[in-house]
């Protein structure tokens, strides 16, 4: 698994639109490099390598090592450009990691027994209101990604990123913000059908009341 964390890279000199479309058509991918206060460098990478390693959820969040020239760098993909039609990658942006400086970005939540719960068993349909958490944390502290447990939640109910455990030594960007932000992450809505079922009662209740 670790190899796929690990990519070889190559300084380029020769830049430009023209360059880049000569490197593509090489399986060549253009890449930049920048942050922990250095000057931006571009870079060249094996295009089947990127690939494959962009095939793994963890390669978007997970620390990279990038080796320029027997140089080994830790760095994170900030983004990924991509042929509007091909199955090809075609540029991609890396950001320095500091092991002393916390590092923000986003991480993938998994959804933890969504086919075993009880209120999913009963007929409820569970709605994902949020896929990946903006966070912030020490190089150490990445997590790859998030766990979210639905599994004791009712129909009806709603789970915010207030209500998320998230790992030691990370924090939340949007909670941090304060009020307002706490983001609603996973519900478990009723069957239509229970719904309707449910107001034709409330209708027949009301008249017969009449």
């Amino acid at each position: 698994m670790s190899d796929i964390y690990t990519l070889d890279a190559e300084i380029r000199t020769d830049l430009g639109k023209g360059a880049s479309r000569r490197l593509r058509h090489a399986d060549k991918v253009p890449a930049v490099l920048y942050g922990g206060d250095k000057e931006a460098v571009s870079l060249t990478l094996d295009h089947n390598k990127v690939i494959k390693a962009s095939e793994n959820e963890g390669f978007y969040s997970h620390i990279l090592t990038l080796n320029i020239g027997g140089e080994k760098v830790e760095a994170l993909l900030k983004d990924v450009q991509r042929h509007v039609y091909k199955p090809k990658i075609t540029h991609l942006d890396f950001q320095r990691v500091d092991a002393t400086h916390a590092i923000h970005t986003k991480v993938p939540v998994h959804f933890l027994n969504e086919e075993t719960a009880a209120a999913v068993k009963a007929g409820g349909i569970v709605v994902h209101h949020i896929t990946e958490v903006e966070i912030t944390c020490l190089p150490a502290d990445l997590p790859e990604f998030v766990e979210v447990d639905v599994a004791d939640m009712e129909q009806g109910a709603t789970l915010h990123l207030s209500d998320v455990a998230l790992p030691k030594g990370v924090t939340s960007v949007e909670l941090a913000k304060g009020e307002g932000h706490d983001q609603a992450v996973v519900s478990i809505n009723a069957p239509k059908g229970a719904a309707a079922d449910e107001d034709d009662a409330e209708g027949e209740e009301a008249a017969s009341e009449e």
